[in-house]
């Protein structure tokens, strides 16, 4: 069953052009229409197929989104979404808000137990101008390389299924950029590393300062040519270790302690680094986690972003509830933290259910 979850807007107008979109994308497809929070809270959609669409007002806001959000963070232990697969379609009236709205919605959804095929979103700005590249590549105007992507999503989510990992294989990359003596973020990831089975295979790759550059944007065709073979023009331990592994990994840990609400320089560089390697392989069936830890607040942030660059950008798929997100400050604090081997070891088995 596909499922819409179409949050109300009173500007008739500006439900107009979405209209279409998700009219095109639903074509000959059996599905039902939600559209208030109230219908939310009282539908069982476990095991379905679930299409966000949200059309934002001229001033960015939505307010049944909000009440709808209200819905999915409180469910978030009865696992809403267990079993569901996602996509989301975001609909502005300019060109701010949109991915904001989207990296929001997928982090609380996930929460709930939605995964995401990669590249779970689609936006349309007010001009549509994002689908410029897109619409030259396709051979279509803005608006019909919208409605295009749009009907591959919903095609993307009927054809999605867990991609199968050989029992023999299941390797997992764990990138940091940490300091063992001192990171909490390291520390709570060695008590998650003890609950997992000797069939896993742990590769931990350390970026330490010094050792990575970040990507400087090289031209399409550039990129383009080092990645058919492996490579990045910049080289260095992106290209001599972490490529390697990433082609050998079934899933992906990305160890993010909250630098300025954000992931740390290092961690940022990998992710963009990805780009030449990205452009001449899929990723689609690659899995991605996360383990953040605050010093104070903020890990939701961090969360997002990371969901941001690796599901809507990168193409990995999310699974659910993909991050341990802890706060804990002076070194070490994070081991004394009350529930920390409940949460930890919860974490461990959330991974070996979908590695298994």
């Amino acid at each position: 069953m596909l499922t819409v979850i179409r949050p109300l807007l009173g500007e008739e107008d500006r439900k107009k052009r979405s209209d279409q979109v998700v009219d095109y994308a639903v074509s000959g497809i059996p599905h039902r229409i939600i559209e208030t929070a109230k219908e939310l809270a009282e539908t069982d959609v476990r095991g379905d197929k679930i299409l966000f669409v949200v059309v934002l007002g001229r001033r960015g806001l939505n307010f049944e989104y909000y009440h709808m959000l209200e819905v999915i963070r409180t469910d978030r232990l009865k696992r809403r979404f267990g079993g569901c697969v996602g996509g989301i379609i975001v609909d502005g009236a300019g060109e701010l808000y949109t991915k904001a709205l989207a990296r929001e919605l997928a982090f609380a959804a996930n929460r709930a137990g939605l995964c995401f095929p990669g590249k779970a979103l689609v936006e349309g700005t007010g001009s549509l101008y994002n689908f410029d590249t897109m619409g030259r590549l396709l051979g279509k105007n803005y608006l019909e390389a919208y409605m295009h992507m749009a009907k591959e999503l919903v095609r993307k989510l009927y054809d999605f299924s867990w991609p199968s990992i050989p029992a023999n294989k299941r390797n997992l990359l764990v990138v940091h950029a940490g300091n063992r003596a001192t990171s909490n973020s390291l520390m709570i990831w060695d008590k998650v590393t003890k609950e997992l089975p000797g069939e896993v295979s742990v590769k931990e790759i350390g970026i330490k300062n010094g050792e990575i550059i970040d990507c400087r944007g090289c031209k399409f065709e550039t990129c383009l040519h080092f990645g058919e073979d492996g490579k990045c023009f910049y080289g260095g331990v992106i290209v001599d270790q972490i490529y390697p592994a990433l082609l050998e990994a079934d899933s992906v840990v990305l160890i993010c302690p909250n630098y300025n609400d954000s992931v740390s320089a290092n961690i940022m560089a990998f992710i963009n680094r990805l780009t030449a390697l990205f452009r001449t392989n899929d990723f689609s069936a690659k899995r991605f986690y996360a383990v953040v830890v605050s010093g104070y607040s903020g890990g939701d942030l961090v969360a997002q972003q990371i969901i941001g660059a690796m599901n809507f950008n990168k193409n990995f798929c999310l699974p659910p509830d993909f991050a341990l997100i802890e706060t804990a400050n002076a070194p070490g604090s994070v081991l004394n933290l009350e529930g920390i081997e409940k949460r930890s070891g919860d974490f461990a088995k959330r991974m070996l259910k979908e590695m298994f």
